[in-house]
């Protein structure tokens, strides 16, 4: 059954390789980058390479679990999302299928990902390229795991605390590097890590804490965007 995702923000920071083919005539350049968005793809899954579909067309081939794809401009619009084995798609039954409606402005991460239980879906997440202040940067955490709730330390003291899938929460902190774990909620039972983060004035960085609690996988992976990659108009 197909379900559907509205990211009802206007511009934020995002990510995809989503990139549809488009022309335009020069005339009218400027109203179509208004009508983009910046989309990336995050794959969660653990041991499943895939071939991901959006309204039926090909947008990633021999897509690996733990890879998260640069942003791109994508025109603003409702998406079909179907995520296939490696080469089974598009006649076959997809893997995860989920409709995403991306609107004007929006800059976002799509997620496919396993559920609290271990089922996979896909859930959109709205990514924040605010500015901030000098000497700072941008920390979000987005708990994608078939695992309970879990603190996330930074140089071991919490800084986010009873996280739970497919949630995430968002700090602006010191800039640098910081050694980071995940335990789970309320103990000091390391669930992943530790990880060194480079975390660079300015940026905007979320870590995806992905994989299986049961099957011994849990991983993070980590995206950095900068603070410009935003849908509209560049100066």
């Amino acid at each position: 059954m197909t379900s559907r995702t509205h990211l009802a923000l206007a511009a934020s920071a995002g990510a995809c390789a989503l990139a549809l083919a488009f022309t335009a005539p020069a005339t009218t350049a400027l109203a179509d980058e208004q009508d983009k968005a910046m989309v990336s793809v995050f794959h969660g899954v653990p041991g499943l390479t895939v071939d991901v579909y959006a309204n039926g067309d090909e947008l990633l081939s021999d897509f690996k679990p733990g890879t998260v794809t640069d942003p791109k401009s994508l025109d603003a619009g409702t998406y079909d999302i179907q995520v296939f084995k490696a080469g089974q798609g598009p006649d076959g039954t997809p893997a995860i299928e989920k409709e995403v409606e991306v609107p004007k402005g929006a800059n976002a991460t799509i997620a496919a990902h396993l559920s609290a239980d271990g089922e996979p879906q896909l859930t959109a997440f709205v990514n924040d390229v605010s500015k901030v202040d000098a000497g700072k940067s941008r920390l979000t955490v987005r708990h994608v795991a078939a695992a309970p709730a879990v603190d996330v330390r930074a140089g071991g003291q919490p800084v986010f605390k009873g996280l739970e899938n497919p949630k995430q929460d968002s700090a602006v902190v010191d800039s640098g590097t910081v050694s980071a774990d995940v335990v789970l909620a309320g103990t000091d039972t390391v669930a992943i890590g530790p990880a060194d983060l480079d975390l660079k004035e300015g940026t905007s960085n979320i870590v995806y804490a992905w994989g299986s609690a049961e099957d011994k996988n849990l991983a993070l992976t980590s995206q950095t965007l900068s603070g410009t990659e935003t849908a509209g108009p560049r100066e």
